[in-house]
This record gives C-alpha cells, sequence and structure tokens, in this order.
C-alpha cells in the first residue's frame, strides 16, 4: 500500500498503532452506549411509580398496556447493557437496544431537539455495534476464538 519510503514506514507505523487500538475503542464504545441505557434502567426501577405513572401518561408506547411496556424497559435496560459490556451476544444486545431506542423516541412525541440527537447518536453507536460486533476485548471473540474455531472479527 505505501511505498518503501520514510514517510510510507512512519503511515505503516501509524496504521499499526490505530489497528492495535481498535479493540480498546470497541470495548469504550460498548461502555459509553451501554453505560446510557443502565442509568435509565436504574432511574426507573429506583422509582417505580414515578415509572409507571410516565408509561400510562406521558409516553405513548403502542401496541402493549402501559404495565408491561414499563417492565420490558427497565428489563432492557438493566440486562441489555450488561451483555454489550462484557461482549455476551453483544450484537443481539445492540440490534435489541437500537429497536428499543427507536420506539422510545417514538414513544416520547414531546422530546425536545437535544433528545433527539443523543437518540441519534445512541442509535450510531449501537448500529455500528450490530455491524462490526463487539470487537476482541469480548466475550464473543474468546467464544469464536476458542471454541468455533473463527479467528476473523466477523466470521
Amino acid at each position: 500500500m505505501f511505498k518503501d519510503t520514510a514517510l510510507g514506514s512512519f503511515c505503516r507505523k501509524i496504521l499499526c498503532l490505530l489497528d492495535c487500538g481498535a479493540p480498546v475503542g470497541d470495548l469504550v464504545l460498548r461502555i459509553w452506549v451501554a453505560n446510557v441505557f443502565w442509568k435509565s434502567g436504574l432511574t426507573k426501577i429506583s422509582s417505580l411509580s414515578s415509572t409507571m405513572y410516565l408509561f400510562e401518561y406521558e409516553y405513548a408506547v403502542p401496541i402493549i398496556p402501559f404495565e408491561i411496556a414499563a417492565y420490558l424497559a427497565i428489563a432492557a435496560e438493566l440486562v441489555l447493557p450488561l451483555l454489550l459490556v462484557f461482549g455476551i451476544a453483544a450484537r443481539a444486545a445492540a440490534g435489541a437496544l437500537f429497536v428499543f431506542n427507536i420506539v422510545a423516541v417514538i414513544s416520547y412525541p414531546t422530546l425536545n431537539a437535544v433528545g433527539i440527537v443523543q437518540h441519534q447518536v445512541w442509535g450510531v453507536m449501537l448500529l455500528v455495534l450490530l455491524l462490526r460486533g463487539p470487537g476482541k476485548i469480548s466475550i464473543d471473540h474468546f467464544i469464536r476464538k476458542h471454541f468455533l474455531g473463527h479467528t476473523a472479527r466477523n466470521p
């Protein structure tokens, strides 16, 4: 790719450093987005009566009763982030949180512009995890490598 020059050698070293840092970047991305949903789940469970009130009167959750929606939201926000952080079924967790994030925006019609931008950023982060996988610092990678014989990032 790069000719055998000083500039080419420098560029190869930079690319190598970036490649070596990618697993840490993947982990940081997983922790960052998981933290957002985890904190939201803790808030919901710490004040269950307020959560029920919001799901009954404020949020316009489609199809299912508000009580079931509230408990599903709490479960999603407390279980799926843990799966992301540890990299267990991380693509499934990222996909579920991606859909959950969309439903959250649709269900809260008075969400302000800043809130919409935040949800868009979280959605992009989750989409990256869904498409690329959790990376090398994950239980998924360990299982793929040691039990399924795959060494590629995405088999």
